[in-house]
């Protein structure tokens, strides 16, 4: 589907260019009020006579507080009521968006950017990613004039003070009742991000002993060389602390890094492969075309079918259900246990995790030791105007060559980045040095032909 303004995660850009500015987000919340409180009344989700309501939740960047006010003007014009929560994590909002019962739920994040950047998401009234059909009937929507309700049919706006507590209670919930993690020192990385002041308690109250690092948000610092992108910060911080293990999210905290008390980073395809490995009976597992090899095989040892769906948490997602499976994610960190939560949670993601490691009083490094991953090396490259990547005769012949090199034990994938003017570039296969060389290969020939 061509989309004009929603990419693999919503609406994102610069803030102040096109489409990340008030105008905009004001002419967007008009358009998804319109359109989403459609949906809500045919499922029966809002009563006859009943003004909707929808949540808006944020990150911490200072852009935020521009795009939330212009969002919340938007829907009390189309008749919308709206509750606002300030900073709280994106898997919070989509739980408050069910909890409440709410007609949908609004995120601004740009997640893993820099703060610069920002962005507008969506959750439908079951607190599950708008499908994309939705947005395409919000972009259709925006093309045409904005209008405004009577005066008697506006919706207000009010402030959620407990929405913070009543998701940290959902959050520990996901965890076993006969487990704790007393005796655990841990550091939780909260990327200066919308878990500051979430995260760290939940693990608080849990019974491990917290130490929260990249919790002290000012607007500007959101993901600055900290959180789940930057995982060099987690690793000095458990060194630092002594302690046994570190957590890292990023700035809307639905992705997860862990690390060991020896430092080592496990990722979200190792991280998955320790929530396969303790659950019984587990049917079928979905990742991406970015998940890694030895992860894939890892699992046909277990006898979990593995499934790989497009890039993107929402792809992911619509896999699991269309098979009925429960446990899927992406190597970047995204985990998604629909037995727990209906989107991909950073932190409900580490407690499962946590709950497989103490049940079976085992390590990180314990719990992976059957799984052998393949180097990967990925390679993003800027371009600053679009170009016919598929079609450019050196970009086709320095891929082929590295499959050629390759053989069958690796693989070569490019795609564009869904939230960024990249073109990331993936080799993988058992042999490090090859990988790297011909990863450095197929980015040159992007470099030239993207003249960069």
């Amino acid at each position: 589907m061509s989309r004009k303004y929603f990419g693999t995660d919503g609406v994102r850009g610069r803030v102040g260019q096109s489409p990340i500015t008030p105008e905009f987000a004001l002419r967007l919340g008009f358009a998804a009020g319109e359109t989403l409180v459609a949906h809500a009344k045919a499922l029966g989700h809002t009563k006859e006579g009943e003004r909707p309501a929808v949540l808006i939740g944020k990150d911490t960047r200072i852009s935020g507080y521009m795009l939330e006010a212009a969002l919340e003007s938007g829907f009390a014009a189309a008749g919308v009521d709206v509750m606002l929560c300030g900073p709280i994590p994106t898997p919070a909002v989509a739980y408050l968006t069910r909890a409440l019962r709410l007609a949908a739920g609004v995120v601004i994040s740009a997640s893993h950017n820099p703060f610069d950047d920002n962005g507008i998401k969506f959750f439908a009234s079951g607190g599950y990613k708008l499908p994309d059909a939705v947005e395409a009937e919000i972009e259709a929507r925006l093309e045409l004039p904005m209008g405004c309700r009577s005066s008697a049919e506006l919706g207000k706006a009010r402030r959620v003070d407990d929405a913070a507590g009543r998701y940290i209670e959902f959050c520990k919930s996901t965890f076993p009742n006969e487990l704790d993690l007393r005796g655990l020192k841990l550091v939780v990385d909260c990327a200066h991000g919308a878990a500051y002041h979430v995260a760290p308690k939940v693990f608080h109250e849990l019974g491990a002993e917290v130490i929260a690092v990249g919790a002290a948000p000012d607007g500007l610092n959101i993901n600055a060389g900290v959180g789940a992108t930057a995982t060099k910060f987690i690793r000095e911080q458990v060194t630092l602390h002594g302690a046994d293990m570190g957590l890292a999210l990023d700035g809307d905290a639905d992705r997860l890094m862990m690390v060991d008390a020896s430092g080592r980073l496990f990722d979200g395809d190792e991280l998955l492969y320790v929530i396969a490995r303790h659950r019984a009976a587990l049917p079928g597992l979905v990742g991406t075309l970015m998940s890694n090899l030895g992860f894939e095989q890892a699992l046909g040892r277990l006898g979990v079918g593995f499934t790989r769906a497009k890039v993107g948490d929402r792809y992911v997602l619509e896999l699991m259900q269309e098979k009925g499976w429960t446990l899927g994610g992406e190597n970047s960190g995204h985990i998604i246990c629909l037995d727990r939560h209906t989107t991909g949670d950073g932190t409900v993601a580490a407690l499962q995790v946590l709950a497989a490691l103490r049940e079976k009083g085992e390590t990180l490094a314990q719990a992976c030791a059957d799984l052998t991953m393949f180097p990967q090396k990925l390679i993003n490259v800027r371009f600053t105007q679009a170009f016919d990547w598929r079609g450019d005769v050196g970009i086709q012949a320095a891929q082929t060559a590295a499959e050629q090199a390759l053989g069958d034990a690796g693989r070569v994938l490019l795609r564009p980045s869904g939230t960024e003017p990249l073109l990331r570039v993936m080799v993988e296969g058992r042999d490090e040095a090859l990988v790297l060389a011909q990863a450095e290969a197929i980015a040159a020939a992007v470099r030239k032909a993207a003249g960069v």
